[in-house]
């Protein structure tokens, strides 16, 4: 018999009637369980390992409601091991490592379900690193498995040598349409969901529930909850789209200043500036302001975009961010929020040129490479007779007084003479630049070709 075919994990769970509506739907077998084909489709590697009856201790990366504890259990079930779970919230390592002592201790003796013990830890990023290391020979002799959750990207935020002994999965966030499912199931579900309290739903409250869940299924079930209690008081006992919205009050936006969605998003707002997609801009933008992200750091933000990707090509746009910042300080929100906007519709829109981001990176990389090459001697002040007498300033041309303001002469190292780092594009007035380049290069070497 196939390991899918398991039955309800506790008959504990069928008690729940008075749980909030989103515990009473927990799915408990796999047949149950939504989303994440790419780790339980047929043939995927977490199917497999769980058809295979051997899991390794593995970790649970995704965001809030994508059934990270719910699966935990379910592969508990499904591979006949007793089940633990500890938050990192809540519990201290202290207890956690006498659990693990017993669970290794039931193993060796042969107790327990099958001497198995799946020890789920929710948000264990919670733990520094010293303390995660207290999980590793537990982990390591197979006194038990260990499952992590964490909503946090594990390569930042748990212990390398940990990290190593784990198979990290990654959870999507639920489609709007599985979502709906969800929903759907939960109200014609009379034994655990709303089934029997006669509650319908016009799909347009559904869909306002889904979008506004952001791949969330346990606010999504929340959200019906409310949705529910405030239809049964309607004489048609329907949940409309009036009835939704006021059950969801705000939009569920996942967005955690200090997390990976932070910058995930001002990824996105960067690169769709860069990209010339203003709309797309302008709708980031809008996630980090409306979430409570600092403005202050988004306009430090917008004035590195306009130097990193605009550049020359519109210098006044460094100038406009400049602005934009000073009118938000000035203003404050929401109308201050607006100069921002002003600000990130106009990087978009203006053209792009990297060229002097570029051409300083290519510094860098050469004083990095290179000796420190004293200042040419034709480049060095001389205000005393000694350093006149050492040849400082010898040969060096004033500008101002040579034909075509462009002596020529070499301004860099000896071992970097006549190399080029800047490249301007043929966007916007960098054309112009261009141009000017390539009349002061002309310039020189007509000097000389005078010269020789």
């Amino acid at each position: 018999m196939s390991l899918f075919d398991a039955s309800p994990m506790t008959a504990a769970a069928n008690a729940l009637s008075h749980a909030p509506l989103a515990d009473r739907m927990r799915p408990r077998t796999l047949q149950e369980f939504v989303g994440q084909e790419h780790l339980l489709g047929p043939g995927k590697p977490l199917r497999l390992a769980i058809e295979h009856d051997d899991p390794t201790s593995m970790i649970f990366w995704g965001p809030p409601g994508t059934g990270k504890t719910t699966l935990a259990k379910i592969i508990a079930a499904l591979t006949h091991a007793t089940f633990i779970e500890f938050s990192a919230v809540m519990a201290g390592i202290k207890e956690i490592k006498q659990v693990m002592v017993a669970a290794e201790k039931a193993a060796s003796m042969g107790m327990g379900a099958a001497g198995r013990t799946i020890l789920f830890i929710d948000e264990i990023h919670r733990f520094n690193k010293a303390q995660q290391d207290a999980f590793l020979p537990y982990v390591e002799r197979g006194a038990i498995r260990l499952i992590g959750a964490t909503t946090e990207n594990p390569s930042f935020e748990l212990n390398a040598a940990l990290l190593s002994r784990c198979r990290v999965y990654t959870l999507q966030p639920l489609t709007e349409a599985q979502i709906i499912g969800l929903l759907q199931r939960a109200l014609a579900d009379e034994s655990r969901g709303l089934g029997g309290a006669l509650i319908a739903a016009d799909e347009e409250a559904l869909a306002t529930i889904a979008a506004y869940a952001s791949g969330d299924a346990r606010n999504a079930l929340n959200a019906l909850d409310v949705a529910a209690n405030l239809a049964a008081e309607q004489p048609d006992r329907r949940i409309t789209k009036a009835i939704a919205a006021e059950a969801l009050q705000r939009r569920v936006l996942l967005y955690d200043k200090r997390g990976e969605q932070h910058y995930d998003i001002v990824s996105a707002l960067h690169k769709s500036v860069r990209n010339s997609d203003a709309d797309a801009a302008l709708y980031w933008l809008g996630r980090m302001l409306q979430a409570g992200e600092d403005p202050l750091y988004v306009a430090r933000r917008v004035v590195r975009m306009a130097v990193e990707d605009v550049g020359l090509a519109a210098p006044e746009a460094l100038n406009l961010c400049l602005s934009a910042r000073d009118a938000y300080d000035f203003l404050g929100s929401p109308e201050g929020d607006l100069a921002l906007a002003q600000a990130v519709v106009y990087l978009a829109l203006a053209p792009k040129s990297n060229a002097v981001y570029t051409a300083y990176g290519a510094v860098q990389a050469d004083i990095e490479a290179t000796a420190a090459e004293p200042v040419p001697l034709h480049l060095r002040n001389a205000p005393t007779k000694l350093m006149k007498s050492l040849d400082y300033g010898k040969g060096y041309q004033y500008a101002h007084n040579v034909e075509g303001r462009v002596a020529d002469m070499d301004c860099l190292p000896p071992s970097l003479k006549d190399r080029r780092y800047y490249h301007p594009t043929q966007e916007g007035r960098e054309k112009a630049l261009a141009q000017r380049m390539e009349e002061i290069r002309r310039i020189r070497e007509n000097k000389r070709g005078k010269q020789q």
